[in-house]
């Protein structure tokens, strides 16, 4: 019989549906039994895209004897990360703190009332490369239960105490945010360059967008040629390698070696939306097409495969098919021969097919060569080849459409979208595509309409047309959903997106302020827990806190509200230490440092946007790289106040649309061409460089 699971939402729990194991959700009831039978809880944290959590599944979930073992001794819970970023925040903090190493499946075993005394990742059925056995732990962990109590009592309420951040007490102070620190903090990145390979570190190697995005600033910001030769040879080097689905486009998770080639084979939203984005910046400062192009291939790929009829975009995509991981991207010599007839050698030769493969048999697509030199070796011109290679990628892709998928986590969370829609609403106006502009509205409209509680509260997750009332939505999403919003705004600028942004920030300020400043990552009259989660650095998606910074300094720019700027400067003094001493760890925050420091320059336009001198004027605001700008518009005269104080008084002149560039609302006198708004922005941002 299928367990408590089935009733889930989540595509990871149901999932575990058929388990032997009794799972139960997180929640009161499970608690209680606890508490009932005096039983420890083995809490098990994982995602639908992890593969090590598919093994352990495998190996001991799915094991009858272990199951019992599990139900016998434990209360289990089984719990989505990505549903509940809160709980796997704490306890993986706790994993950290008791093993050194954190990951997932995430293995924890709680008292009755939720405090963690022992815990881990991946345990195998049998004791391997000194990792004991998951029955073995099992039993160790009751017999401490039953039999020591008073040290487990202590362990877990030493743990708990550790985890208490009410305040961090981690040293920073506000008169070091100045641009000293952003140009010590670049350098220190740029330390780490792999300079043959492209990116940070070695294997297994990630493409950590927030540490490119940051130097992509650091560039535009001091005109040093370093920071912009590493990102755009990283984003070559990535986007040639197997990390990047040469067919379908996107990105896959990360590289398991540090050559970008053989990837952990899921893709994630929140990579894709991030890595969208960071592509079109590299465009704009570039002007090279190779970048325009994969940002443009991601977005199609997240607008044909990942997004809901209703408009919400899905989650994940799993690494593995038909129980093989990567089967569903990866081909043969023989299978592209026998598809392709007199097209296989270009194939083969521009994708570095070979007859042993380079994983597990199969060939990962990758493009070893530039294209003049697969074009030389197959006698075209890079013309004839690009035109070839057209015809042959549909084709394949094609094919591959009747393979059987690798299983889609279509769960729609808020943060996520968030992030994918400021991507959208920046590409559509920066590329001029009316159909990811229709999409991100489209968006914004379902996620506004159906990720709320009947209250108005904003809530994370919602799939298969409903919404789950119980997980209230965290600081992330809050951040990048208020991002996407103004984004938007700045797409369409209808006032409506405007106004929602900013009401969630005035809701996060009341509701997750920190007494310390910045933000906890969780509401005040959210679900009690052991510990209530606050954490400021980047992962895998950028911080809350930073996503939150950069939202209030621009907000403070649009409407002069100091709240917004102190509230930014208080989460950023928090970190100037951490940002000094780990920016790898915060580039967000410097990001958001970036834009405090530079200032912003505000442009406020009158004129109508279907007029095609307002178009050329918006043109010239949009289409270069110019990270530390805002931009609002009215179609006609603002003679009085309005919701977006930036447009307050604002008048056509000469009856001409109308360019207003100001800084901290101080502003140079109004022009009306092109070249003059360039030249007002030129000088703006050379002063602040």
């Amino acid at each position: 019989m299928p367990n408590r699971l089935q009733h889930e939402t989540s595509p990871y729990l149901v999932q575990h549906a058929d388990n032997p194991v009794d799972w139960y959700p997180w929640g009161d009831e499970a608690f209680a039994r606890a508490a009932a039978e005096d039983k420890p809880i083995l809490l098990s944290v994982g995602y639908s895209a992890c593969h090590w959590c598919h093994v352990m599944a495998h190996e001991s979930f799915e094991h009858a004897p272990t199951a019992k073992l599990m139900n016998d001794l434990f209360i289990n819970i089984k719990v989505d990360r990505e549903e509940r970023p809160d709980i796997d925040d704490i306890y993986m903090q706790a994993v950290q703190a008791l093993s050194g190493h954190g990951g997932w499946p995430m293995t924890v075993f709680l008292t009755p009332t939720g405090r963690p005394f022992y815990g881990g990742t991946y345990y195998p059925p049998e004791p391997r490369h000194g990792i004991p056995a998951f029955r073995q732990v099992l039993a160790g962990v009751a017999d401490a239960y039953q039999n020591r109590r008073a040290q487990v009592e202590e362990a877990a309420a030493n743990l708990t105490e550790a985890l208490n951040r009410e305040f961090l007490g981690i040293g920073g102070e506000q008169s070091a945010l100045n641009a000293d620190l952003i140009t010590t903090a670049y350098k220190k990145i740029a330390q780490e360059f792999d300079s043959t390979h492209g990116g940070f570190g070695s294997a297994p190697k990630f493409p950590q967008p927030m540490n490119l995005e940051f130097l992509l600033r650091a560039h535009h910001r001091t005109a040093d040629p370093l920071p912009l030769q590493q990102v755009t040879f990283t984003l070559r080097q990535m986007a040639r390698g197997g990390i990047y689905d040469q067919l379908g486009g996107g990105f896959h998770r990360y590289s398991v070696d540090s050559l970008w080639l053989v990837p952990h084979f899921e893709k994630m939203l929140y990579d894709n939306a991030q890595l969208s984005r960071l592509y079109l910046h590299a465009y704009q400062l570039t002007g090279d097409d190779f970048f325009k192009t994969i940002a443009l291939e991601i977005d199609d790929y997240i607008l044909r495969e990942m997004t809901s009829p209703e408009g919400g975009f899905y989650s994940t995509t799993d690494a593995d098919s038909e129980g093989e991981e990567g089967l569903f991207f990866t081909w043969t010599k023989a299978e592209l021969e026998e598809l392709l007839g007199d097209d296989a050698p270009i194939a083969i030769e521009y994708w570095g097919v070979t007859t042993r493969g380079n994983f597990e048999g199969r060939s990962i697509l990758h493009v070893p060569n530039d294209e003049s030199v697969a074009a030389e070796r197959l006698n075209l011109t890079p013309e004839e080849l690009r035109a070839r290679l057209s015809l042959i990628r549909d084709k394949l892709y094609a094919v591959r459409t009747q393979r059987v998928h690798p299983g889609l986590d279509d769960k729609i969370l808020t943060g996520w979208n968030g992030m994918m829609l400021a991507s959208l609403a920046e590409a559509a106006r920066v590329l001029d595509r009316p159909d990811y502009r229709a999409a991100a509205v489209k968006n914004a409209g379902f996620i506004l309409a159906n990720l709320r509680s009947p209250q108005g509260r904003l809530l994370r997750t919602h799939k298969d047309g409903v919404t789950n009332q119980r997980i209230k939505a965290t600081l992330e999403d809050y951040a990048c959903l208020i991002d996407g919003l103004i984004e938007l705004y700045q797409t369409t600028f209808d006032q409506h997106w405007f106004t929602e942004a900013r009401a969630l920030a005035d809701e996060v300020l009341q509701r997750f302020s920190a007494q310390d400043a910045g933000f906890f990552d969780t509401a005040d009259d959210h679900e009690t827990l052991i510990a209530r989660p606050r954490n400021m650095q980047d992962n895998a998606v950028p911080s809350g806190n930073a996503m939150m910074a950069k939202n209030l300094i621009r907000l403070a720019a649009y409407t002069a509200d100091s709240r917004y700027e102190e509230a930014a400067r208080g989460t950023l003094g928090l970190l100037t230490e951490a940002m000094r001493q780990y920016p790898q760890a915060f580039a967000e925050s410097l990001s958001a440092l970036d834009m405090l420091v530079t200032g912003l320059a505000e442009v406020a336009l009158i004129g109508s946007p279907q007029d095609s001198a307002t178009v050329a004027l918006l043109n010239v605001v949009r289409q270069p790289y110019r990270p530390n700008i805002i931009t609002a518009l009215s179609p006609v005269d603002v003679p009085a106040e309005s919701p977006i104080p930036l447009l307050s008084y604002r008048t056509l002149r000469a009856a001409q649309p109308t360019v207003y560039v100001c800084r901290n609302f101080v502003c140079a006198n109004p022009v009306t061409a092109p070249e003059q708004v360039a030249a007002l922005l030129d000088v703006q941002s050379s002063a602040a460089g």
